[in-house]
């Protein structure tokens, strides 16, 4: 995720708390989108488009914060 910016998010990472949680919680939301993906922790269609959702909005919310940061 973003790989063209990295140095750009690792360095919110140490300085805003916020995108930091935003980060690992996008980080979670895509290990258990994964799972439910591969089949090794099945879940409900409606379950797992619900945690896609979240994940995608997550990364918006990363996108909009880094933007904002370089502007």
């Amino acid at each position: 995720m973003f790989e063209h910016r990295q140095h750009e998010m690792e360095r919110l990472m140490k300085e805003d708390e916020d995108f930091l949680r935003i980060f690992n919680r996008h980080q979670e939301l895509d290990k258990r989108v994964t799972a439910a993906e591969t089949g090794t922790a099945p879940m409900e269609d409606l379950a797992l488009t619900q945690l896609k959702k979240e994940k995608l909005w997550a990364k918006d919310q990363l996108a909009r914060m880094m933007d904002s940061q370089s502007a």
